[in-house]
Formats: structure tokens, C-alpha cells, sequence
């Protein structure tokens, strides 16, 4: 392990040249034999079942995420290594892990490693990314030739926004003859939901687009790891009106790759940096943390319709996959690897977990956790709990948290979860195929004690090879 990440820090910036030959590439220096535009289309704070091709019940709530799913291919289980943003963000255009690629928190890394953009830009891609422009850029110094945020895209919640920039940076790959990668961000469906209070309140002179469709809350399911209180149902409400935006823009978005004539020669991935801002979810490590709907539209290489249910994806794999599909090599020491065998249907080893983690909270404030997930079971460590210490993270901030609260005054169960998510514990494991949401911690379940000490080990040896500076506290634990 030492020696593969000492080849990581030993080829720095040169490992972001591809060295392709002139025989085998054009003006651009893209291989003549994979002249494939990329498009990723991110939401931001999306659960993984809140799209209708994921079994989300809510009427008409993404069909344009589906109609995509549905031409393409779409993974069951596929998640991203840190729920949160720029953490999250970092590991997809690095293909490291936060503690690998100096990308814990909300900064940038200083560490000269290869990333997707320079890798691209040097080999002749115009890169560009449209909202999310901070937190998608892994280096201060990374090359965007277009890097566009709030002002220019309605505040993250426009999709006629999203349509002209997106146009816009079409156009000038071909004017300029080159093929492109486009990172295209929505803000939705992160806070502030559509039409609550603090969207209202963040920009009182704004006029924020509205979605297609709001939903009422008689319209939609409140998840089982929430209680069904008016407020939180009320939130849930907007949390899905926010969804319906997000779909809108990803509409707006394909529309464009069709009239400006590139939708056959582009590759598109879709996923979400996290799962939704609400307790149990978003920064932290629980199934509907990382879980994310990834979807895959490469036309004429992908099947459409295709769904893999077997293999474990992360976003640490992005960027190899990428570079695997355009027939260019892959920088050495990375933590993530290409899944293009399975893009063509075919298995692939060494997938049947998944290993995602925490760091800090946006503030600074340190929570670490560490996970590792199989088909069946998930084990968690939380470094940080203590007994004391207490959780913050942004989901606190809105309706759901407070009825939480206020309710936990009467309500036992309620006030149980509410001591759980502001503490913890530290250790949590769960039986996700039958308890999804987590509600059940069967780490001191007898029955469970011999799979439980397979996850200890397991989570042991990736933190011993992927040099996880927690190690030696994780092995020193009581």
C-alpha cells in the first residue's frame, strides 16, 4: 500500500498529461476512436429513492430522470464515499478518498494529484462546469475553461438558466472543434426547499424559479426513519417540489444536447453528491446517506434499460471510469477503479461492498465515521461519540428537527431518536436489506456477533490500506 500510494505523490502533476501517440489521436489530442463528449448532471442532496425509476411513489415526480434511466442504465447499488458536498465532489474528480485527496471539508486540496479536469483539459477537452462551481473544483488552480455559478443559473433552481449556459458552452466546443466534459449542477434539491419560509427568507428580492409542479403534503410519504408530524410532512412537501425543479433542469439540460445535435456522441452520468438534508441522512454514514441514483446514457455502447443490482459502484470510480470509456490511461495509485466491464454487462470482481466515511461538518466542526455496506448488512464506527458530545449538522435548521424536538417532549419513541441522532453511539449495525432506514441497531444482538466481527476486520484492513489516519483509534477501541 505504501508503494502504490508513494506512485501517486511521485507522478503529481505529470500524471495529469495523457501521453497519447499522433497516431491515434486528432488536433485535440483525443483518441480518434473515442471522440466522446462528457456530460455529468449532479443533484445536490438527493435521496437515492426519490426518483421514480428508484421506486419513489410520488406522482410524476422525475420523468425526465427516468426517461434517461430508461434509455440507459441505472445501479442499484451505488453510492458516494462522503455525504457531503465538497468532500463528496472531490472524490469524483479525484478518484481518492477525502483523507487521500486533502478533501475532508469545505477547501480545496493542495496535494499536486490528478483530477478529471486537468486530465481532460490537457488532453484537448474544453471543461466547463455550470452551478456548484466552488464545491466541484478539487484544486484552487484547477483549468475550467467555463466555471458559472449562482448568478448565471437562478440560483442553482432555473432550469431556462441551465438550458442557455449549457447551450452556450455547447456551442463553443464546436466552434473550437474540441470535444467537451461538462459538470452541470443543479442546487435543487438542497435547502431551501421551493416555496417554504427560508427560501423566501435567503432571498427576499429574488424571484426564484418555481418547479413544474408543487406537492401537497397529502401528496407524499414521510420516510420510515422520520416521524409523520405535520411540520416534518409539511417539510417533506417542499423537499419534493425541490425535486420536481431538479427534474425539470435535468429536462431542460438533455433538450439541449439534442437540438444542438450532440446527444449521440456524448456520454452522461447522473447522480446525486449526497442524500437529502434531514436527520438520518445527509452527513452521516446510514444507507440513505451515501445510497445515490446513478444513472448511465452512452448511446450505442450501453443497453438501455439495463440494471445492476449485483455490483457495489462508488464515486471514487468516476473518474477511472471515465478515462477507461475514452480509451485513455488511468493515473496510477488511485483508490477508486474503472466499472466499464460493467457498462458493457458483463461482472466484475471485488465489488460486493462498499466503504464510505465522514469528516467534518461545513463549520469545521470534526464528526468522524466510518462504514462498510455489503448486499445485507451495514457497520458504523463513530469516532466521535462519546456521550457527550453533541451532533450539528444543517438538517437541524428546518422544520423537521424542530418538531423533532418539540414532540420528544411527550413522545418516547420520538425522544429516543432525537437523543440517537444529536449522540449517537459508537458502534451501529444494521440489517439494511430489512431495515433500511435504520432503525434498529443489532450491535449487541447475539445472533448477529459473528458477522459483526467480519465487518470489524473488514473496515480494519481498507483503513490499513488505504492509510485511514484513524486506524491505530479504530484498533485501539475497547
Amino acid at each position: 500500500m505504501n508503494r502504490r500510494r508513494s506512485a501517486l505523490i511521485s507522478v503529481g502533476i505529470a500524471a495529469m498529461v495523457l501521453s497519447v501517440t499522433a497516431s491515434c489521436v486528432n488536433k485535440t489530442g483525443v483518441p480518434k476512436d473515442k471522440n466522446w463528449n462528457v456530460l455529468l448532471i449532479t443533484a445536490d442532496d438527493l435521496n437515492w429513492n426519490s426518483v421514480g425509476a428508484y421506486g419513489c411513489e410520488v406522482e410524476n415526480i422525475t420523468p425526465n430522470i427516468d426517461n434517461l434511466a430508461q434509455k440507459g442504465m441505472r445501479f442499484s447499488n451505488a453510492h458516494v464515499s462522503v455525504a457531503v458536498c465538497q468532500p463528496s465532489r472531490g472524490a469524483i474528480a479525484t478518484g481518492l478518498y477525502p483523507h487521500n485527496s486533502g478533501i475532508e471539508g469545505f477547501y480545496h486540496t493542495k496535494k499536486q494529484i490528478p483530477t478529471i479536469i486537468n486530465t481532460l483539459n490537457e488532453a484537448g477537452y474544453l471543461t466547463g462546469v455550470i452551478g456548484k462551481r466552488e464545491h466541484s473544483t478539487p484544486r484552487e488552480d484547477t483549468p475550467w475553461d467555463v466555471a458559472l455559478d449562482m448568478e448565471h443559473t437562478g440560483m442553482g433552481r432555473n432550469k431556462d438558466s441551465y438550458y442557455r449556459e449549457v447551450r452556450n458552452f455547447i456551442r463553443r466546443s464546436k466552434e473550437e472543434g474540441r470535444p467537451f466534459y461538462l459538470m452541470a449542477n443543479s442546487r435543487d434539491p438542497h435547502r431551501p426547499f421551493a416555496g417554504s419560509d427560508q427560501e423566501k427568507t435567503k432571498w427576499p428580492d429574488i424571484n426564484i424559479s418555481p418547479p413544474s409542479r408543487t406537492y401537497r403534503t397529502d401528496e407524499v410519504s414521510v420516510p420510515d426513519f422520520l416521524p409523520d408530524l405535520p411540520q416534518v410532512r409539511l417539510e417533506i412537501s417542499e423537499y419534493y417540489s425541490s425535486v420536481k425543479r431538479l427534474d425539470d433542469t435535468v429536462g431542460k439540460i438533455m433538450q439541449t444536447l439534442k437540438e444542438e445535435g450532440v446527444e449521440n456522441n456524448t456520454l452522461v452520468m447522473f447522480l446525486s453528491d449526497n442524500g437529502m438534508a434531514l436527520p438520518f441522512a445527509k452527513t452521516n454514514c446510514y444507507l440513505h446517506s451515501t445510497k445515490t441514483p446513478w444513472i448511465v446514457w452512452w448511446p450505442g455502447e450501453v443497453q438501455g434499460g439495463l440494471v445492476d443490482s449485483e455490483h457495489f459502484i462508488s464515486g471514487i470510480d468516476f473518474f477511472p471510469t471515465i478515462l477507461d470509456a475514452l480509451g485513455m490511461d488511468i493515473p496510477e495509485g488511485l483508490d477508486g477503479k474503472s466499472f466499464l466491464p460493467l457498462l458493457k454487462g458483463n461482472k466484475q470482481e471485488n465489488r460486493e461492498v462498499v466503504y464510505t466515511q465522514f469528516y467534518e461538518t461545513k463549520p469545521g466542526k470534526k464528526f468522524p465515521m466510518r462504514c462498510v455496506q455489503d448486499q445485507r448488512f451495514g457497520y458504523i464506527y463513530n469516532f466521535w461519540s462519546d456521550g457527550e458530545t453533541v451532533f450539528r449538522n444543517e438538517s437541524q435548521s428546518g422544520r423537521t428537527f424542530k418538531a423533532m424536538n418539540k414532540a420528544a417532549q411527550e413522545n418516547t419513541r420520538i425522544k429516543e431518536r432525537v437523543k440517537l441522532f444529536k449522540y449517537r453511539v459508537k458502534e451501529e449495525f444494521y440489517d439494511f436489506r430489512n431495515d433500511p432506514d435504520a432503525l434498529n441497531n443489532l450491535i449487541d444482538d447475539p445472533k448477529y456477533q459473528e458477522e459483526i466481527k467480519k465487518k470489524r476486520k473488514a473496515l480494519a484492513d481498507w483503513m490499513k490500506e488505504t492509510n485511514d489516519p484513524l486506524l491505530d483509534h479504530y484498533l485501539s477501541m475497547d
